[in-house]
């Protein structure tokens, strides 16, 4: 059984010094312009958390949102699987699903429930990761490529607008050294762990993220590997 009230992303606000900055600069920016152009009507949120989206959302009708577990926040409005979600059929005209799928093992059903409550025409914005550790176990199950997205959201009667990887090469490589040292520093003892706690804390966090930043404005490439893909698609 999943944790109840677990901490999830309350808000898209990041800096320098978040050690997820060189992931969440990317991700957020294009899930703000995506909704900025799709989103709009009755809005559904699939795997909703804290809903820390909703605030992109301008002149929308109304904005619910379902999860396996109730939030930090308490606010998920309904407590359902992805594989059963007890709205009626075409009742949204805006799906949204952000870092979900992956948490999925029937990720086929997940999608054919967004588009069953998707009004025809209406539109699903989806974000998945490509390369992450593993998070959230054991319920982590998939990671998708541009090739395996498109695949399932065919088949689930979903036309592909646009599938949009977010973060380079270089992000990729700075936010993985952040990881790993926030992995191998968290709840550990010994000196020399301590001391890179608080180096990491105070000044290493911020030289990676300026870094590879840096090498992203200089030689920005997506096409080798990437940190996150958002996928626009509209009901058939």
């Amino acid at each position: 059984m999943r944790e109840q009230n677990l901490e999830r992303l309350s808000t898209i606000k990041t800096s320098i010094k978040d050690p997820l900055y060189l992931a969440y600069k990317p991700l957020f920016a294009d899930l703000k312009a995506a909704i900025a152009q799709y989103g709009k009507g009755d809005v559904f949120d699939i795997g909703c958390g804290n809903k820390p989206y909703l605030p992109l959302f301008q002149g929308i009708k109304s904005y619910k949102g379902c999860d396996v577990v109730q939030s930090s926040d308490n606010s998920v409005d309904i407590l359902c699987t992805t594989d059963a979600i007890p709205v009626g059929d075409s009742s949204f005209d805006t799906v949204i699903s952000t870092q979900v799928m992956e948490h999925v093992a029937d990720h086929r059903k997940m999608l054919s429930e967004a588009a069953r409550i998707l009004k025809k025409d209406g539109y699903i914005i989806l974000s998945v990761p490509m390369a992450w550790q593993h998070h959230e176990m054991p319920y982590d199950f998939f990671r998708f490529t541009k090739y395996g997205l498109q695949s399932v959201f065919e088949n689930a009667g979903l036309a592909i607008e646009y599938i949009k990887p977010n973060g380079g090469k270089w992000a990729l490589l700075g936010q993985m050294r952040q990881n790993i040292i926030m992995s191998s520093t968290r709840g550990k003892k010994g000196i020399f762990r301590a001391i890179l706690r608080i180096f990491h804390r105070y000044c290493l966090k911020y030289a990676i993220n300026i870094w590879y930043s840096l090498l992203e404005k200089w030689d920005y490439d997506d096409d080798f590997i990437t940190l996150n893909f958002v996928v626009v698609a509209k009901k058939k």
